[in-house]
């Protein structure tokens, strides 16, 4: 039986493709994948087939190259960014005189309908078909203008929540404390795709895909949500056409900073998350990876759904047995065999990522499981050095460095 081929997209340089793409590769599946031509922890690891580059002036063709040259069966996006460019991509191929029909096709089978596309890249849209199937949200308003601040004001207390589509990893997540606060918010999100931020964040974060957001200036969809006051959480499910194959949910123990990402987890058995997860799939029709992220509320235990992530979290590649293998979910579809029942990783209930947690020096390292890309030392190795000392500039001093010293 020939292995299922699976093609990771990745635009940024975090390592959960890496980890992701090692626990596939494990399972049986070969692992192609889009990403920067350096400095990406794809390249260091041992089981990626081939790399291809992710080109940031024009993703659409370097998304169309590779899977032209590998064929896959499922294309699996990785940050927020690959999930815009391959609903690009695919109304590209939908396009009255496009032949490539197969295009369009694969990516519905990886990610679902096209129907469904533009609610899973819209926080306000998500949540409000989410109200609609009698899940728990908290208090949501679409904000166009600083005036429309007003009348929320009127009827909402404060601390609110102000959140700009596009961005992720808690970029364009703000608590305002007071309404001055949330319209200065407000006015300052256009400068996520200024040109100086574009600048910086090709020049320091080796980041070129910016560039394309500051040229095309995309205008930013701005909500604002009532504060719930309680716990983070999230939950990390495979589906397949409408239908939750395999997930989990957790508890967030440690992160970095007020609305960053999670750096420790604990597992939790949180059937109001579980049921939130199979709602949203099943309305929308969703194929592949996707998370939710809540508030446990600290009077009631009641889980509020505040958004979506519509592609792999740092969840997914963590294989904690039945029902909560998201890998081997992924295998038995792709390849037609009954699921295998492998066993858990670990039996702690707290994960501490890697390298998040050792980067931030959490102290719950010493009661978690750690998270290590185990049997890729060279991966270990680079995820392990400073940012700075990863970074594009720091780079191109040591290379002119060693040229003077020739």
């Amino acid at each position: 039986m020939a292995a299922p081929q699976v093609l990771l997209t990745d635009t940024t340089t975090w390592s959960l493709s890496a980890q992701l793409a090692i626990s596939l590769s494990h399972a049986g599946m070969d692992v192609f994948a889009v990403c920067q031509a350096s400095g990406h922890p794809l390249l260091k690891t041992s089981v990626v087939r081939q790399v291809f580059p992710y080109h940031g002036l024009r993703p659409l063709d370097s998304l169309a190259a590779a899977i032209e040259a590998t064929n896959p069966q499922i294309v699996i996006p990785c940050d927020d960014r690959a999930v815009e460019h391959l609903h690009e991509l695919h109304a590209r191929a939908r396009r009255p005189g496009t032949s490539v029909s197969s295009v369009a096709a694969l990516i519905e089978r990886s990610l679902g309908p096209p129907e469904s596309y533009p609610t899973v890249s819209a926080r306000y849209d998500l949540l409000r078909i989410a109200h609609e199937e009698g899940l728990r949200v908290p208090a949501t308003s679409v904000i166009r203008t600083a005036e429309d601040l007003k009348p929320w004001h009127s009827q909402q207390a404060l601390p609110w929540v102000v959140k700009a589509d596009g961005t992720w990893g808690g970029r364009g997540v703000k608590i305002a404390y007071t309404p001055e606060q949330a319209g200065q918010f407000f006015r300052e999100l256009p400068r996520l795709f200024g040109a100086a931020r574009a600048l910086k964040r090709l020049i320091v974060n080796r980041d070129p895909f910016w560039l394309r957001s500051w040229w095309r200036r995309p205008r930013l969809a701005v909500s604002v949500q009532s504060y719930v006051q309680g716990r983070p959480a999230n939950c990390a499910v495979f589906c397949w056409k409408g239908r939750v194959l395999a997930g989990f949910g957790v508890e967030v123990v440690s992160t970095d900073g007020q609305t960053g990402p999670a750096t420790v987890v604990r597992v939790i058995d949180n059937p109001e998350m579980m049921l939130c997860a199979k709602r949203i799939a099943s309305r929308l029709g969703l194929s592949g990876f996707f998370g939710l992220d809540f508030i446990i509320e600290d009077t009631s235990g009641a889980a509020y759904l505040i958004e979506m992530n519509p592609r792999c979290t740092p969840l997914c590649h963590l294989q904690l047995g039945k029902g909560r293998d998201m890998v081997e979910a992924l295998w038995a579809q792709l390849s037609g065999q009954a699921l295998r029942e492998t066993p858990a990783v670990t039996q702690k209930a707290m994960i501490a990522y890697f390298p998040d947690a050792w980067n931030s020096q959490s102290k719950f390292l010493e009661s978690s499981f750690h998270d290590i890309p185990l049997g890729e030392p060279a991966l270990v190795q680079e995820l392990l050095r400073p940012w700075q000392e990863r970074s594009f500039l720091t780079r191109v001093r040591k290379s002119a460095t060693l040229r003077s010293s020739v």
